[in-house]
């Protein structure tokens, strides 16, 4: 499926993403799912808005490769605003700076280490992996650092200039 096939789908109730030209369809995020990403973009949102670093976004397409096509939607996305030229009603072309992805319990091992190789390959500078049911945050870097922090660390990321919070707030 090209990216042009993957905007013109009819609504669904899922979340769907393509990945090399093949569609995923996903079941829709459960309540704390939701809180989460909430949680997440308000903590972001009111720290990037403060200081005018850019952009956050929650569940927006970005079209990382092309031929066969690829458009992932993080949960929650940062794009500084060094690169966030583009107001337009398609997708991002290009990634996020920070891509966050929120686990949730239909999501397989296999597929989330494939889209955070695709992030990554495609020029990702951070990723957050947050896990609800261990309430931890992986952080991955684009040199391929991963650190897992607890709900007593304190999330610090340079993608995000100043930011910091209390991993215990994401979840609460």
């Amino acid at each position: 499926m090209t990216v042009e096939e993957f905007e013109n789908l009819p609504d669904s109730p899922y979340r769907q993403e393509l990945i090399k030209g093949e569609l995923l369809t996903m079941p829709p995020p459960n309540f704390l799912h939701g809180v989460i990403v909430a949680n997440l973009a308000i903590l972001l949102g009111h720290h990037i808005k403060a200081n005018g670093l850019g952009h956050v976004c929650a569940e927006t397409g970005y079209r990382l490769e092309s031929d066969p096509d690829t458009v992932l939607g993080p949960d929650v996305s940062f794009v500084s605003k060094e690169r966030a030229d583009q107001a337009d009603d398609s997708y991002y072309e290009g990634p996020p700076d920070l891509a966050i992805e929120v686990l949730s319990p239909s999501d397989r091992k296999g597929y989330i280490e494939r889209k955070l190789a695709i992030y990554l390959e495609t020029g990702t500078r951070s990723i957050w992996l947050v896990n609800p049911r261990r309430r931890t945050v992986e952080v991955i870097s684009s040199s391929g650092e991963r650190r897992t922090l607890h709900e007593d660390d304190e999330l610090v990321d340079d993608t995000i200039p100043g930011f910091r919070v209390k991993v215990s707030e994401i979840f609460a």
